[in-house]
This record gives C-alpha cells, sequence and structure tokens, in this order.
C-alpha cells in the first residue's frame, strides 16, 4: 500500500480539509474571448482555403483542423461562461444566456459545413459575446 495516500487520510482525519469558495478557478482577469474569437477566425479561414483548393487530402486536412477549432471555439466560450459570468452580470445582461447559447450552437454548426456565411456568423456572434465581457470589466 502506498505510503502517501495513507498520510493523506491521516491528515485529513485529523484536520479536516477547510472549504473555500471562490468565483472563478483563478484571480480574476484571466478570462477573455479573445481566445474563443482566434480560433473562429482559425474555423472561417479553414472553411475559405478549403473552398479554394481542388486538392482532396488538404481539403481533408482543411476540414479536421476546422472541427478541431470549433471544438475548442466551444470550450472557450462555455469556460467563460460558466466560470466568468456571475449572476450580476445576468442581471445586467438579461440575454446573457442566449448570446451564448447562439455562439456555442454556431460553432457547433460550424463543424457540420464549410460555408464561409457560417464562419462570419460565429465571429459576429463571439463579438457580441466580446462586447457583453467588455461591459461587465468596465462595472
Amino acid at each position: 500500500m502506498p505510503i502517501l495516500p495513507t498520510l493523506l487520510s491521516l491528515t485529513d482525519r485529523l484536520r479536516p480539509p477547510r472549504e473555500v469558495f471562490a468565483h472563478c478557478d483563478l484571480p480574476c482577469g484571466v478570462y477573455d474571448p479573445a481566445q474563443a474569437r482566434i480560433e473562429a477566425e482559425s474555423v472561417r479561414n479553414c472553411m475559405e482555403k478549403h473552398n479554394q483548393s481542388d486538392d482532396p487530402q488538404f481539403k481533408q486536412r482543411a476540414i479536421l483542423i476546422k472541427e478541431q477549432r470549433a471544438d475548442l471555439v466551444k470550450h472557450h466560450l462555455w469556460v467563460l461562461w460558466t466560470d466568468h459570468f456571475t449572476p450580476e452580470h445576468l442581471e445586467a445582461h438579461p440575454d446573457l444566456h442566449e448570446v451564448f447559447w447562439k455562439a456555442t450552437k454556431l460553432a457547433g454548426e460550424a463543424k457540420k459545413t464549410t460555408d464561409v456565411a457560417v464562419g462570419d456568423e460565429l465571429l459576429d456572434a463571439i463579438g457580441e459575446v466580446d462586447r457583453i465581457f467588455k461591459d461587465t470589466q468596465a462595472a
């Protein structure tokens, strides 16, 4: 039996861990929609390059990268939505959930298509997230 788990269990029994509370994973200021925007720009550019190419291998690679980047867009949006925004932000921006829902749905839609217009819509939706984010930073 490893010693470390036994020591940790014994330590926890002698002095239970303190319960702590925080509204985010790290100190404020580490969240930014720019991460999602950069990935969405990559999604859009992959769509465009895919549509301009006649090389089947290049097109396949463009689709693979586009889908990976679209997943990253969703990840960055979800982290921002779930870890940064507070009930006070929702009170100030009642459309907050709808804005995020639309942006994450567009990221999912971008995985299914090579239509550059969907990439543009995704970038516009992230722009709306960014507008709300910046408003919450000013408050």
